[in-house]
């Protein structure tokens, strides 16, 4: 297998123009910087940060309603969720989160937000439209990753310390089943067909691939890199392209991001990205893949076509969730 080196400050002109869609050329990319306390706004035209947005302490996980007119934040140690106006950049309300919430997801309603409380075992789940709390669901201890099925039948939680993923009913809103995974489980991701989930695996050095309707682990993917030790590789964030060719997974303090085949759950290739790389996210057209990465301070920008790193963007200090709106 390969490894694609990344060549920092050399993408030209010419190349941003003829190598990408023209889709690339409008669109805005958020940043969620832990030690700042900011949101880094990237004009992926220019390939550069163009504004900072102040928000909460240590701000992690983040998302844009479906209209893309608004930005959720989790402000993890200010336990609150803050909504960010698109069109202003300013904080417009903030929701009643629960303690110290870490990633979130929002239902195809676009009202429904399940929020994961690591402090204090919980999912919250907040109607953003009214701010109600509709409810509170005790899980794993250290729930981190959260994602809702395309089909909005399934919220599935991520407990990093318990090892497992918790499946909420979310016509109920009740804990109905569990699947124990390997050490530390991160972040969850549904295929757009709504049957399986991807599971990382932080210590585990794993990502699981789950049936949804039996919720039992169908395949288990292993990572190696030549020259780094094992103990480096540490999957967090998880990416499936919409074709279902390609599933991308960050490997943390490893700084790869591997490129696995979704069908066949082969290990493609490594592309080295920037140090500790922790989440990731396509631009519209999925042209491209932004990869934030927290230990150097920056994005890397992958072309998506040629699977290979094109440009480096600094941002703030710790970099942790990005978005990316048309």
């Amino acid at each position: 297998m390969k490894t694609s080196f990344l060549k920092t400050g050399l993408l030209t002109g010419a190349l941003l123009l003829g190598g990408f869609s023209l889709n690339a050329l409008a669109e805005t990319a958020y940043v969620t910087n832990e030690k700042d306390n900011t949101v880094s706004v990237i004009d992926l035209t220019k390939m550069e940060v163009v504004d900072t947005i102040d928000v909460g302490m240590r701000p992690r996980g983040v998302l844009l309603s479906s209209d893309n007119k608004l930005l959720y934040i989790c402000a993890s140690d200010s336990d609150r969720v803050q909504v960010i106006d698109l069109e202003t950049r300013q904080i417009i309300k903030e929701l009643p989160s629960g303690a110290d919430p870490e990633q979130f997801a929002l239902h195809p309603n676009d009202r429904w937000l399940y929020i994961s409380n690591e402090d204090d075992a919980l999912v919250t789940v907040i109607d953003v439209k009214t701010n109600e709390v509709l409810a509170q669901i005790d899980v794993g201890v250290e729930p981190e990753g959260m994602a809702v099925s395309y089909d909005g039948k399934w919220a599935v939680n991520t407990s990093e310390t318990s090892n497992m993923l918790h499946w909420i009913d979310t016509s109920t809103n009740e804990l109905v089943d569990n699947t124990l995974v390997d050490q530390r489980p991160r972040h969850v991701e549904f295929t757009k067909d709504s049957k399986t989930l991807w599971a990382s695996a932080e210590i585990g050095g794993t990502v699981h691939v789950v049936d949804v309707d039996s919720k039992q682990i169908q395949h288990t993917i292993n990572f190696a890199i030549k020259g780094i030790h094992p103990d480096r590789v540490q999957p967090v964030g998880v990416k499936l392209s919409s074709d279902g060719k390609y599933a991308f997974v960050a490997l943390g303090p490893a700084n790869h991001v591997a490129v696995v085949d979704a069908q066949t759950y082969e290990v493609l290739d490594y592309i080295l990205v920037g140090r500790r790389v922790w989440h990731m996210s396509f631009n519209t057209d999925e042209s491209l893949l932004l990869t934030t990465n927290g230990v150097s301070g920056d994005v890397t920008v992958i072309d998506v076509a040629s699977l290979k790193p094109v440009k480096s963007i600094k941002v703030g200090r710790y970099p942790w969730g990005v978005v990316v709106t048309p």
